[in-house]
């Protein structure tokens, strides 16, 4: 079934970014743009698409695309990327999705609803249950708790809930279905050997570790119609020492090329090496920086395996003359812009047209230093939570802030995983409605604080970003006599400082200073000895105000305080250390 392809040093191949591209199932794009997926988190509290999607998306739709793939639709709604995910279990929401596919087809582009299961990379508080994944091995970003291993009947339940949800998505009136096989989500995590460690026959060699994808597909295209778009977004690589390679990625292309895949999307890397947005470990080669894309040169070498299939390329792409001479040397056939379009929903209409010869996508960081690897991923965060905000802005009727600085996303990350996203409800607790409502508050409260707040303190300190209401406390653990150290907002004065314990004597480190007061605090690059003390009577709420008179940070401060839901106690360090 493998056709030859065209060399790419030969120039007399002509494609033009308006050309039509037929693909297997009959399908027609109308030109060879594709908006690739961008997680919206603008699902309602029932996790079915709103109105919100809707005006988002009919944009979209009027933007010139040839091809709209949605953002990552979850098949389980125990286990979510991110709050406000749109979950497919079944067809309690076929109305709103049948709404959700109108909207672009209106305007004459196809959609295609991406499918996903997060894994271990499952948000901690928007999930229902510990995350999963092949093995336990967890993932290396702040406040990612270990997952458990799946059992092998878990392994058929989640094939079956794609093939569901494929099905839905296609009596709703969307036109395909991409399987997100990338960005060490569920499906990249069987394709990894640092992830995958199973010695069953979901494990070992290449061929074992690409059993899932494989099924998967199978069980997708076996529940829905001949017509119906089935594609995947595959990792070129991990870009992480012993992962997914290259030679492996190409080794699943071929073996999905014969599973009547209608395109392959190719990207690449994972959150903890988001190469995908061009902050991968590795410097970025000056070729590449030319040719723009991050992933062209690997299209390159997968076009022979991959058949009659066709490649989609994303990440990079800005200059239209780049993106022209990608797809006429034959390296791809479709451009997916990702990113560009959270700034500019029509930006494949004006790259159509030609007013419009290269697209704007700001570079968001708060100034980390770029030689920090480990720095990598939470700046990759930082960038996706900016556009996601974008999108919401979109999604209100607003137009995009392309000058919305990169510090209001930080305290929106705090707001809205904090306050609203992360209320979900908890059920099967074995007590009364009181004691039930204690634990879900106490159990939200500790979930929060140490995958929220603990990890955005210690993640702006790695950053570089060293402010006075900002400190680190070490107390003696009661029980086992070892020093304990966590992340505190804090204000000095000359003789002690000021903080508060979001969770009164509850918390790990407000429960050690009951048993020892004795303690040491970070005041800049120092540690200062001193004996710590609760006040109960102080006013808690006037106290964390004194904390950051600049308004940015004190609104991060009390959206912090708001999204624990707690009863917190003003607590007084004493310095022990001060010159008689």
């Amino acid at each position: 079934m493998t056709q030859s392809q065209p060399d790419p040093s030969v120039s007399d191949r002509s494609v033009t970014l308006s050309d039509q591209l037929t693909l297997a199932c009959g399908q027609v794009l109308p030109n060879r743009l594709m908006k690739s997926a961008l997680s919206e988190g603008l699902a309602d509290t029932s996790h079915g698409p709103d109105t919100r999607l809707e005006r988002l998306y009919s944009q979209w739709g009027a933007g010139g695309y040839g091809l709209v793939v949605t953002g990552n639709v979850m098949v389980d709604r125990r286990h979510l990327g991110e709050p406000g995910n749109v979950v497919i279990e079944d067809d309690r929401h076929a109305e709103q999705l049948a709404r959700w596919a109108k909207t672009t087809t209106d305007g004459g582009s196809r959609i295609w609803m991406q499918l996903n299961h997060p894994g271990r990379q499952a948000n901690p508080i928007a999930s229902r249950e510990q995350a999963v994944s092949p093995s336990g091995v967890a993932v290396a970003i702040p406040g990612i708790p270990a997952p458990r291993p799946l059992t092998e009947s878990e392994i058929y339940d989640i094939i079956e809930r794609f093939a569901t949800a494929a099905l839905v998505a296609e009596s709703s009136g969307f036109d395909g279905v991409q399987l997100h096989g990338a960005h060490g989500y569920l499906v990249s995590q069987f394709l990894s050997p640092l992830v995958n460690r199973r010695t069953d026959k979901w494990g070992g060699d290449i061929e074992s570790r690409m059993r899932f994808a494989v099924e998967v597909i199978r069980a997708i295209r076996a529940a829905v119609s001949p017509s119906f778009a089935v594609s995947i977004k595959l990792n070129s690589a991990d870009f992480q020492r012993g992962g997914f390679t290259e030679e492996e990625s190409r080794l699943v292309v071929e073996r999905l090329a014969g599973e009547h895949i209608d395109l392959v999307e190719i990207s690449g890397g994972s959150y903890e090496s988001p190469a995908m947005m061009g902050r991968g470990t590795e410097p970025v080669k000056e070729s590449t920086r030319e040719r723009e894309a991050y992933f062209l040169d690997y299209a390159r070498t997968v076009r022979e395996v991959a058949g009659e299939v066709p490649l989609a390329v994303t990440g990079g792409f800005r200059t239209r003359s780049v993106m022209v001479a990608a797809l006429s040397s034959g390296d791809c056939d479709v451009i997916g812009l990702g990113r560009p379009t959270a700034i500019s929903t029509s930006a494949a209409g004006s790259l159509l047209d030609g007013t419009t010869e290269r697209l704007v996508s700001p570079v968001i960081s708060v100034g980390a230093a770029r030689r920090i690897k480990k720095v990598k991923s939470l700046e990759g965060a930082l960038d996706l939570q900016w556009h996601t905000d974008q999108l919401h802005r979109l999604g209100a009727g607003k137009e995009p802030n392309p000058d919305r600085s990169a510090w209001r996303t930080v305290a929106t990350m705090v707001e809205r995983n904090g306050i609203t996203a992360f209320r979900s409800s908890r059920r099967g607790f074995d007590t009364t409605a009181a004691d039930a409502k204690a634990i879900k508050k106490f159990r939200f409260e500790r979930l929060v604080g140490r995958y929220v707040a603990n990890p955005m303190m210690r993640g702006l300190t790695a950053l570089g970003i060293s402010v006075s209401l900002m400190s680190d406390i070490e107390t003696t653990g009661r029980k086992t006599g070892r020093v304990r150290r966590v992340p505190v907002s804090v204000k000095f004065d000359d003789a002690g400082a000021w903080l508060v314990s979001q969770h009164g004597t509850r918390s790990g480190w407000g429960a050690n200073i009951t048993s020892n007061p004795t303690v040491k605090l970070r005041q800049g690059k120092t540690w200062r000895e001193g004996s710590a003390e609760f006040i109960h009577d102080d006013d808690v709420a006037l106290r964390a105000r004194t904390f950051a008179p600049n308004p940015f940070l004190g609104r991060l401060i009390g959206s912090t305080f708001a999204a624990l839901q707690t009863t917190p106690v003003t607590v007084r360090v004493t310095f022990t250390d001060l010159p008689n």
